[in-house]
């Protein structure tokens, strides 16, 4: 079976890249149960499946992931923007890489246009204090340079078990 052309991307669709789609749609809500603190900070590392989403689905499949992968995170911090704010990161990632940009810049510039967003949100529509909120944007800093570490390291090898 031949699915050409679904979301717009050139990839031929066939089972095995579904499921590895699903995958990357849904674990990221397991992966965002795990985290570590330093500092005060909470680093998280389900932004690794979102970036890997987008590395091989392209914008689209980054938006996806970052939506559908932090449901769980939104539900359980009653917080509906954050799948927002994913779907920004993961949509932008994939932009800059679908156009041939390095990862670690992709997902530096992908967070760049995310935090405004992030801190808006945050602040003024969940109702966080905007300390807490900066200190959310450093670990999220962080946490996303060390997945785009992951995800250039990773993803080639991924993809070419699917594709």
């Amino acid at each position: 079976m031949n699915y050409q052309n679904i979301f717009g991307t050139e990839i031929e669709w066939n089972y095995k890249k579904i499921l590895l789609l699903a995958s990357l749609l849904i674990f990221p809500n397991i992966l965002s149960l795990f985290h570590f603190q330093l500092f005060g900070l909470r680093f998280h590392f389900f932004q690794y499946l979102i970036f890997l989403s987008a590395f091989i689905f392209g914008p689209v499949g980054g938006i996806l992931s970052g939506g559908l992968g932090s449901l769980y995170t939104a539900i359980a911090m009653n917080n509906p923007y954050i799948a927002i704010g994913n779907m920004i990161l993961g949509g932008f990632v994939g932009l800059f890489m679908k156009y041939k940009l390095p990862v670690i810049p992709s997902v530096i510039f992908a967070y760049a246009i995310q935090v405004p967003w992030l801190w808006y949100s945050d602040i003024y529509l969940a109702g966080m204090a905007a300390g807490y909120v900066n200190m959310i944007i450093i670990a999220l800093l962080a946490s996303n340079i060390i997945c785009g570490a992951a995800t250039k390291l990773t993803a080639e090898r991924i993809k070419n078990l699917f594709f």
